[in-house]
């Protein structure tokens, strides 16, 4: 083993110090081929505005035309009192620019402040989060050599729309929200993602063998939406399972769209195992702004010791490059970084002295990246982007809305007490409705309940027609009023509705 590492040691410092003379090594490229692009940039805090001037450099040498508009966001902000960190005046230029690079940020802890990434996606509509992760073996440790894996997460949905409540002494809930335009608008671009960039399978990831409305819409809307890519392999899986081989065996894999939460875990993982957190860039794309971003964070601890590694910005701003139609500029400043990479020019966080040549910090590694302007890596692959092409623009069809009955409540209600007890009360007051079930996290307790069950003070109680039928909003509001005359106040209400016949709800059974 120690001979195989020598030998890619002394055959990355042959590459290193035996290259073509008569190479141009471009330190500025002046010869820029498209017109200036408005870009909006904003510096950050920690590293970041040490990544940032390192990836501009970069950018310029490679040729990138850029108008570049620079705000204040992160911990300065958050200081003046503005809780989500970006000043009213910020979104006006990036109204105006539509394009976004930014570096990591460091939100105070505590106080009510909002997450700044959160606050851009959800204001700006930026509904696909896209995320590269390919290894880059032998280079940097992996254990995937093979693994050339690209998540595309849904960014403004699910449990990430931030509902949440303390409904009782013992519970607090969190609502997860889907809907169908959200999921049909990223699991379409993940399929255009598909085939602009030559990818030959999606693979969708859920857990609607549990959640069958929510999790279920997704994976009903990623199978319809596959049926119009027929030269692209489609396939879903349990995202508990798919997690397990993705973690194990991600060479399966090409282009994965999740829901938020399942991407954001899963992103992540899948740039760990790739080789690092640290490497990975990510685009945020929305029908009219896009944001473009490393995934890590401000890492205060190394700011302004020259240390950071840039990768992450650095290919987030090669992504941002293909966006706005500079794919020449974006292919010239990625096989730099491969080559760099290759020639063992490596930042402390992934040197290796089995692999590496040469350990550098911030500034001599954009520095290392500019040397190499024209060159591709020999052993690594090399990427060719088109030189002109439009952004992805996802626009979903509008579809006739379906026929919706109301046939019931579910009404949730505090109360300390037995099952039995809770529904001989209730039975009480049902009048022309019935008491079809209770359950207690889920899992039904009434009629026909388990004695093992633990349960909470927090109470779901469904009512429903006698004959399943259709009720009025009239007979549930006189059912909550006996309730609470009869000191049953409810805590929250779900209407019972059926859509074009089928329900459109969980049937209440548990799990």
């Amino acid at each position: 083993m120690e001979q195989v590492l020598t030998i890619i040691r002394d055959d990355m410092a042959n590459i290193r110090h035996t290259k073509d003379p008569g190479t141009v090594r471009r330190t500025k490229r002046d010869d820029k081929s498209h017109p200036p692009t408005p870009i909006t940039v904003a510096y950050g805090d920690g590293i970041g505005p040490e990544i940032m001037d390192a990836t501009l450099r970069v950018l310029d040498a490679a040729g990138g035309s850029v108008d570049v508009e620079t705000i204040e966001i992160g911990e300065a902000v958050y200081a003046r009192g503005v809780t989500s960190g970006i000043e009213p005046s910020s979104w006006e230029s990036l109204r105006r620019t539509r394009v976004f690079l930014k570096a990591p940020i460091t939100t105070p802890q505590g106080g009510g402040f909002k997450s700044l990434n959160v606050t851009v996606r959800k204001t700006l509509g930026l509904f696909a989060n896209v995320r590269p992760c390919p290894s880059y073996a032998p280079f940097i440790a992996t254990k995937h050599p093979a693994m050339n894996v690209v998540i595309v997460r849904e960014n403004e949905e699910d449990l990430y729309a931030g509902i949440e409540h303390r409904q009782t002494d013992e519970v607090v809930q969190c609502l997860k929200l889907y809907s169908r335009p959200g999921c049909e608008r990223i699991v379409r671009y993940a399929f255009e993602y598909a085939s602009r960039y030559g990818r030959s399978k999606v693979t969708c990831f859920t857990k609607d063998n549990i959640m069958k409305v929510t999790d279920g819409l997704f994976h009903k809307v990623f199978d319809e939406v596959a049926e119009e890519y027929p030269g692209i392999e489609h396939e879903h899986w349990i995202v508990d399972i798919g997690a397990a081989k993705l973690a194990d065996t991600p060479e399966l894999f090409d282009v994965i769209v999740l829901p938020n939460l399942y991407g954001d875990i899963l992103s992540d993982v899948s740039a760990q195992i790739a080789g690092s957190v640290g490497l990975a860039g990510s685009a945020n794309i929305g029908h009219d702004v896009s944001m473009f971003e490393a995934i890590h964070g401000s890492a205060p601890r190394r700011a302004g010791q020259d240390a950071a590694n840039p990768s992450g910005l650095m290919l987030a701003a090669v992504q941002m490059l293909v966006h706005i139609g500079q794919g020449d500029a974006a292919a010239l400043m990625h096989n730099a970084w491969l080559r760099t990479i290759e020639d063992g020019v490596h930042t402390y966080d992934i040197y290796d002295p089995s692999v590496s040549v040469e350990k550098v910090g911030t500034r001599a590694f954009a520095d290392a990246v500019i040397e190499r302007l024209g060159e591709k890596p020999s052993r690594l692959q090399p990427v060719a982007y088109a030189v002109s092409t439009d952004p992805i623009r996802i626009d979903v069809p509008v579809r006739e809305p379906q026929d919706k009955d109301l046939v019931g409540v579910d009404v949730f209600l505090d109360f300390r007490g037995a099952p039995d007890d809770l529904g001989a009360q209730l039975e009480k007051h049902a009048s022309d409705l019935r008491l079809v079930m209770i359950s207690n996290r889920g899992q039904k307790v009434y009629p026909s309940g388990q004695a093992e069950t633990i349960c909470t003070d927090h109470w779901r109680c469904r009512f429903q027609s006698p004959d399943g039928g259709v009720v009025t909003t009239e007979q549930i509001l006189a059912l909550l009023g006996r309730l609470a005359a009869a000191g049953m106040p409810f805590i929250k209400t779900e209407g019972l509705f059926n859509f074009d016949g089928a329900p459109g709800y969980s049937l209440g059974q548990g799990q």
